[in-house]
């Protein structure tokens, strides 16, 4: 099964300081049809104007992965963490027991542009923790590049959670394949620009559910940025 999100058929919302595009049933978005996919629950695309953010909130029993595309994300939490994400990171926080934080945007002129994500994690109650790693382009130019996964396999940050997140930078003839078990679920988040999946074309803000599938192929790019999950069912 090969399912197209389009990028306009998300959840919208304008809080002023905040722009944001749900792809799940969010806050005061729902749409019974979109509940999540697989162990994937949130995955909001949000803008922060200049000078504003979220206050600090709690979490608990969830991975909570920011990727920053340009400007950057200020993060302060309970664990005593304080550090800016820069676009190229990847920040895991496992919210675990419980968790308090803030996310911020310092920037006099800038807005912050992100991609949020909450994976259900395959443990509950444990330590809350938090990772950051950078990517460099360069490692992921042509090619997905594992930036997240169990065990912090091949340098990724470390996931409690049955699911692999890659991210990928495909333009012109550059091309990828990623083969999947039929038995779990997949998806592919485009962040900008345009590249096909499987064949299909999608834009930026598209996505692409996969189900009973047993092959990603992502070929005919014009300067695209994407995410690809590795979901259970």
């Amino acid at each position: 099964m090969f399912t197209v999100r389009p990028s306009g058929d998300r959840g919208y919302a304008d809080h002023g300081w905040l722009k944001s595009f749900h792809s799940f049933s969010f806050a005061g978005y729902f749409d019974a049809q979109h509940m999540g996919w697989g162990n994937l629950r949130v995955i909001n695309e949000d803008r922060i104007a200049p000078g504003t953010g979220f206050g600090t909130h709690g979490h608990r029993d969830m991975e909570i992965i920011s990727y920053v595309l340009s400007g950057e994300l200020a993060h302060k939490d309970s664990m005593g963490n304080l550090l800016g994400i820069p676009p190229g990171d990847v920040q895991r926080m496992s919210a675990g027991r419980g968790v308090q934080h803030s996310e911020f945007n310092h920037a006099p002129e800038q807005t912050t542009h992100f991609f949020q994500i909450w994976i259900e994690p395959n443990v509950t109650g444990i330590e809350p923790s938090y990772e950051q790693k950078t990517f460099a382009a360069s490692d992921k130019q042509g090619r997905l590049r594992l930036v997240a996964a169990p065990g912090g396999a091949e340098g990724a940050v470390t996931l409690h959670a049955d699911a692999r997140l890659y991210a990928g930078l495909f333009d012109g003839v550059q091309s990828a394949d990623l083969p999947l078990d039929p038995s779990r679920k997949a998806y592919v988040q485009v962040l900008r620009g345009q590249i096909q999946v499987n064949g299909t074309a999608l834009r930026a803000g598209d996505a692409a559910l996969l189900a009973h599938e047993a092959h990603l192929h992502l070929s005919h790019a014009q300067d695209a940025e994407v995410l690809v999950f590795d979901l259970s069912a």
